[in-house]
């Protein structure tokens, strides 16, 4: 993800775009929105900014092929976007520069940038203070609007929140979990392979104990797919965890690395990357209460655009 889209942070990943200069004579028209226009280059400079890096260091034509794949999906991102800032307009909604420049300023601060860098970090990718400023206000001034018209009409009460805790019961149960990383032989044939096994395994424990990486030494001996990543299992709750799993974990801290252990399916040895405790009675709560939210908001946002849709005018020209 490059500097800039965490610099366009706000409430839409899509956001207008003005036509690249110079270029405009040989522009065509790719949607119209009631007064309104979206250009060709301005969807082509908003999914620019949207590219992933393995996109962005992809050849022109290798780009131009996954751009045409998606300029579907991303047109329609700009018309409701468009039709959010109408929207606002018809409502009397507008942002202030000094509400503008206190963004810029809170974005400065959060990544620690100064104007000079800021500016260098725009200039790199092809946009001005000027323009970048302008962008920020479309997005503040969408959010407003849908604050106004939408998130603000949500209510969640005690009762909502207890209801979905019981019909989502399973997903919000937790018993706290682990991140943890393993080097794995599989379970051998014979007794004269599985005591080799176990030679290897002390002697990769020796090895880690005079500071050789458990990752380094996971990706060149461990037999488990997750070899590549060094041994990362990822996080997994304690529930998920077999009973030879959980002894072994419960004796540890984070750090720490296990004596080589066997299950059923191979020998492991394990290192305890992170834990994390069970969540309180009101953490899960809480959590309800969010995700409870987020669905509304949802539900309601794709409701709201809807009905701008189907009282605008509104012709796509792809």
């Amino acid at each position: 993800m490059s500097r800039l889209k965490f610099l366009f942070a706000a409430v839409f990943t899509i956001i207008l775009a003005v036509p690249v200069q110079g270029a405009v004579m040989l522009d065509r028209v790719v949607a119209v929105v009631n007064q309104d226009v979206i250009t060709w280059s301005e969807l082509y400079r908003a999914m620019e900014i949207d590219a992933s890096p393995d996109v962005k260091a992809m050849s022109p034509g290798d780009k131009r092929k996954v751009f045409k794949e998606e300029e579907g999906h991303f047109l329609e991102s700009l018309i409701d976007l468009r039709l959010e800032l109408q929207q606002a307009g018809s409502e009397g909604l507008s942002v202030s520069d000094e509400e503008v420049k206190e963004a810029v300023d809170s974005i400065k601060k959060k990544y620690s940038m100064t104007d000079s860098e800021l500016e260098e970090s725009l200039n790199k990718e092809g946009y001005s203070v000027k323009e970048y400023r302008r962008r920020l206000g479309e997005q503040i001034l969408a959010s407003r609007v849908v604050n106004r018209d939408v998130r603000s009409k949500i209510v969640v009460s005690d009762s909502d929140v207890l209801k979905y805790m019981k019909e989502h019961e399973k997903e919000l149960e937790d018993s706290g979990g682990y991140r943890i990383s393993q080097i794995f032989f599989k379970m051998p044939e014979s007794a004269e392979e599985k005591d080799r096994i176990e030679k290897k395994a002390a002697e990769l424990v020796e090895k880690m104990g005079n500071g050789e990486s458990f990752s380094d030494l996971a990706k060149k001996y461990s037999e488990d797919p997750s070899a590549d990543s060094g041994g990362d299992l990822g996080f997994i709750k304690k529930g998920q965890l077999s009973k030879e799993f959980r002894e072994e974990v419960s004796k540890m801290k984070p750090g720490d690395v296990s004596k080589p252990f066997w299950t059923d399916s191979g020998l492991h040895i394990i290192k305890l990357d992170e834990r994390t405790d069970p969540k309180s009675a009101n953490e899960i709560k809480e959590k309800a209460r969010d995700e409870l939210t987020k669905k509304l908001f949802k539900a309601k946002y794709d409701e709201w655009v809807k009905t701008l849709r189907s009282k605008a005018f509104i012709e796509v020209k792809l």
